[in-house]
């Protein structure tokens, strides 16, 4: 395991985040849990945006921290973005009103197929990205009935397709990552991939590769 790293996951009434805790704290240690998202980007080496909850709900937990946490996120501070979270690294959702951080140009719209939500174990492909090429993920688990549209698709290091709707599985700029699976759900390979994360902050080079 690398020198322990600072680790915040920004609670933003997702409910329980034992799953994601428990796959973060073996290549971490201990995490700290925080309510407040300008105080979540102090003192920290690693900020996770969890992936359980509703956009608009986030959003307002987000309103009183949010160019706290925006300016700490273009400023460099390696970012995590699961499945919600990685929504909110975008401007808006068509799931409700709210502001996200619009740190990667775009938006979230509802997922164009006739099962919704997509619930369930699902492929990554044309995969790019150096944590997965590090921790391959043969299959992870989605749950999730809206999707994010970059508007650069240059950002997009892995695809899924979901009954005909092609989406980014993950994005990546610098030293933000955002997925849409749940990692802490997907087994051995999906923690594998959080930790490939981990290390990437713990050595540097987690912006290596990326746009």
């Amino acid at each position: 395991m690398d020198a322990l790293l600072r680790c915040t996951v920004f609670d933003y009434g997702a409910g329980n985040l034992h799953s994601l805790v428990k796959a973060l704290e073996p290549a971490t240690g201990p995490v700290r849990i925080e309510t407040d998202a300008a105080a979540a980007v102090h003192e920290t080496d690693l900020l996770v945006l969890p992936g359980v909850g509703a956009f608009g709900l986030a959003a307002e937990c987000l309103a009183a921290g949010r160019d706290a946490m925006r300016a700490a996120i273009l400023d460099g501070l390696p970012t995590l973005g699961i499945c919600l979270g990685m929504q909110l690294l975008f401007a808006e959702s068509e799931e409700a009103p709210g502001m996200g951080l619009d740190v990667l140009p775009g938006r979230v719209t509802r997922l164009r197929a006739q099962r919704v939500p997509q619930i369930g174990w699902n492929t990554v492909d044309d995969v790019t990205d150096p944590a997965a090429r590090e921790a391959p993920l043969p299959a992870v688990y989605y749950a999730n009935g809206f999707v994010c549209r970059p508007v650069d698709v240059s950002v997009v290091t892995g695809w899924t397709t979901h009954d005909g709707d092609r989406f980014p599985a993950i994005v990546r700029r610098g030293a933000t990552v955002g997925v849409q699976f749940h990692p802490e759900k997907s087994s051995a390979a999906g923690v594998a991939f959080v930790h490939a994360i981990v290390h990437g902050v713990a050595r540097g080079t987690l912006s290596q590769g990326a746009r």
